[in-house]
């Protein structure tokens, strides 16, 4: 993060890392609810009505692909130029790995053993990072605070969101674009940039960003849903 960077609209990308919308609950891949999607129609299209073009990106599971989705259908709605969302690697969730593989974080050792071939359940509670994880009543707030987990610690994950971010420098074309990602990634950024875990984002809330040509990044919180990309004075967006 950039702490002196000159704020001017000139070249700026703007940036919005967006919690996903509304689950029923964290098991699996579940689908957004109803809720969630007519709020995230909503968000795209206050944001639709006051950028005009807007760019959107996903994680890869599921409930991000239908928030971004529904995020682009209220866009358009207000008559925004926004291409259909596309998948971003940089949106998915930390790594971390067990015999060998990738694995999401889960809440249970069968959903553990489910995600690995051939690990029964008795090996997966018997993972000693997931022993932790599992007993912990704020899963994501005990991860934030390994030091050596096995595979992305918090500033893994803060460092590729800051190089995604940066990297929006590149475009020629100044547009505002909204990432849709999940509550690990968000905390991880703010404990690393902030120096604290604000806890559970709200749904379609997060962090708001400019980018400058000079690729340095500013980020600030976003604590509920934006009414509009510039909505914070902090980082001078407009």
């Amino acid at each position: 993060m950039s702490e002196g960077a000159p704020i001017t609209n000139h070249g700026v990308r703007k940036l919005l890392l967006l919690r996903h919308a509304e689950v029923a609950s964290h098991r699996g891949d579940p689908p957004v609810t109803k809720k969630g999607l007519d709020f995230a129609r909503e968000v795209g299209r206050r944001l639709g009505a006051c950028e005009g073009h807007l760019h959107v990106v996903c994680g890869e599971l599921l409930r991000t692909r239908q928030t971004a989705a529904a995020i682009v259908e209220g866009a358009r709605s207000a008559a925004a130029e926004v291409a259909p969302p596309r998948v971003s690697f940089a949106m998915r969730n930390p790594d971390i790995y067990v015999a060998g593989e990738r694995v999401d974080f889960v809440s249970s050792a069968d959903a553990l053993a489910a995600q690995v071939d051939g690990l029964t359940r008795k090996e997966a509670a018997a993972v000693p990072f997931f022993q932790g994880f599992f007993a912990a009543a704020d899963r994501i707030g005990w991860w934030l605070r390994q030091a050596n987990p096995p595979g992305d610690d918090s500033a893994a994950v803060a460092r590729r969101v800051m190089n995604f971010a940066a990297s929006h420098a590149d475009r020629s074309k100044t547009m505002t674009t909204v990432a849709v990602t999940h509550s690990p990634v968000l905390r991880a950024c703010a404990y690393e940039l902030f120096g604290s875990d604000p806890g559970e984002p709200a749904w379609l809330a997060g962090l708001a960003a400019e980018v400058y040509p000079d690729h340095s990044v500013r980020m600030v919180l976003l604590p509920e849903a934006p009414q509009c990309a510039g909505q914070s004075p902090h980082l001078g967006l407009s």
